[in-house]
């Protein structure tokens, strides 16, 4: 099975966690951009970002080269962003449709957990198969790997999980 790794980073941790699972599934890797990146003070992205989510203000993102249908799984990778999905990724799931896709989400978070990111995810991806999500705290640290690899095998079973 064809897969590919689309996330949304803004502290590095997201993209760590796509990296791994990148390398043990054999995965392309799409990182999503905003057109205007957000700035590096956190104090100053957490204001943008709590009026882009109270708002249901869209991200708009630089153009994805992704073609839904070259792929039959995608793990979609976001931090939790006041108990959701990242408003960059979210914007990349309304403008491409998964649609009879296997769908892997997978989240960091700061302590606050996965909030309802999960089933958000789910009506985002209208008409997927979008598994269990998995995540953790700051990236997961030095288990990642191994519960990525668990997670993988889980949701997918050993054989479509792995190159």
């Amino acid at each position: 099975m064809k897969s590919m790794v689309v996330y949304y980073t803004w502290s590095g941790r997201t993209r760590a966690m796509a990296e791994l699972i990148a390398a043990q599934t054999g995965a392309e890797l799409l990182e999503i951009q905003p057109e205007i990146p957000y700035t590096s003070d956190y104090h100053a992205v957490v204001e943008q970002v709590k009026k882009e989510i109270r708002e249901a203000a869209p991200c708009p993102i630089r153009a994805a080269a992704c073609d839904p249908a070259q792929y039959d799984v995608f793990y979609l990778g976001t931090p939790i962003w006041w108990g959701t999905v990242a408003t960059p990724l979210a914007t990349f799931l309304r403008e491409k449709n998964l649609a009879g896709k296997i769908v892997m989400p997978f989240s960091t978070h700061g302590g606050g957990g996965k909030g309802h990111a999960d089933r958000d995810i789910q009506k985002l991806c209208a008409g997927a198969d979008v598994r269990r999500m998995y995540t953790a705290y700051e990236g997961g640290g030095s288990k990642a790997a191994d519960e990525i690899a668990a997670w993988i095998g889980e949701n997918l079973g050993e054989r479509e999980g792995r190159r």
